[in-house]
């Protein structure tokens, strides 16, 4: 069972839905795809028991094979490649290792070299009951504009025995996009604000293009207004947790302590919330 935590937006506290899920879920897996910025890590205390770098395939051109006759960037949709005089100039930060320019090459002057674009870190946590999960997070190197190669590697690792958790760059984009394929279900996490309800349509309309089903998890639930409920019924989205703002809760937010850790009350919510998405996926 793989799930997707996501958001249309930053900031609506998806990692806190994730992690805390996490920690109440049985049998997880829990996997940080937001490989920019991933904070799992801060809430769920994992023990990193092994390091992986990720790689990308780039261009390497062989001069004494090339003609310069400009096959290869012609038939490079990133741009990646110029042909300028009798020179080819490589640009390893626009390619995106599709391989295109060494198929098409006439001359076969183009081979491929690896770039290590990030890494992975794999190790355990432990949940509320003492039981322990599987902990992965992705980290891209600073200036890396490429995350879902990153975000694939991760997904390799999928153990399908487990509930598995998916922990989404917030947004549309394409590390979104990556994170969601292949999801038995989306978790979506809005916030009851224009912004929110604005970003968190789009969201969903990724989601029914890929086909996913999806709930809602509406955070400080009582700090706006009521059209993220409107908007549920309207779509027969299910709503799965409404969570109200709690002083008590942000302070220990902000110290690196999940909630359910902190709260019994919260456990109990989050434990319904387990129960709820498993309910809906067998649907």
């Amino acid at each position: 069972m793989i799930i997707a935590i996501a958001s249309g937006k930053g900031g609506t506290g998806k990692t806190t839905i994730a992690t805390n899920l996490a920690l109440v879920a049985a049998q997880a897996q829990y996997l940080d795809c937001d490989v920019e910025e991933p904070n799992g890590h801060l809430f769920l205390k994992p023990e990193i028991e092994q390091k992986i770098a990720v790689e990308v395939p780039v261009p390497r051109i062989d001069a004494e094979l090339c003609s310069h006759c400009g096959t290869c960037a012609n038939a490079c949709e990133f741009n990646a490649l110029a042909v300028i005089g009798e020179k080819v100039m490589v640009f390893n930060d626009l390619c995106h290792g599709c391989g295109t320019c060494m198929l098409v090459c006439p001359e076969k002057a183009i081979s491929e070299t690896a770039k290590i674009i990030g890494k992975l870190e794999n190790g355990r946590a432990q949940s509320v009951s003492g039981e322990s999960f599987t902990f992965t997070h992705g980290v891209s190197n600073v200036g890396n504009p490429l995350t879902p190669p990153i975000i694939k590697k991760a997904k390799n690792l999928i153990d399908n025995g487990r509930f598995v958790i998916l922990d989404a760059p917030p947004g549309t984009s394409c590390p979104m996009v990556q994170t969601l394929i292949g999801s038995d279900f989306c978790v979506f996490v809005t916030e009851p604000t224009p912004f929110g309800l604005n970003d968190l349509k789009l969201a969903v309309g990724v989601a029914r293009q890929l086909e996913i089903n999806c709930g809602i998890v509406i955070n400080r639930a009582d700090s706006g207004d009521d059209e993220i409920i409107k908007y549920c019924r309207q779509e027969k989205i299910p709503l799965l947790l409404e969570i109200p703002f709690n002083r008590d809760l942000a302070f220990a937010y902000s110290k690196g302590e999940a909630a359910v850790q902190h709260s019994a009350d919260l456990r109990a919510r989050f434990q319904d919330l387990y129960a709820k998405i498993v309910a809906e996926v067998k649907k």
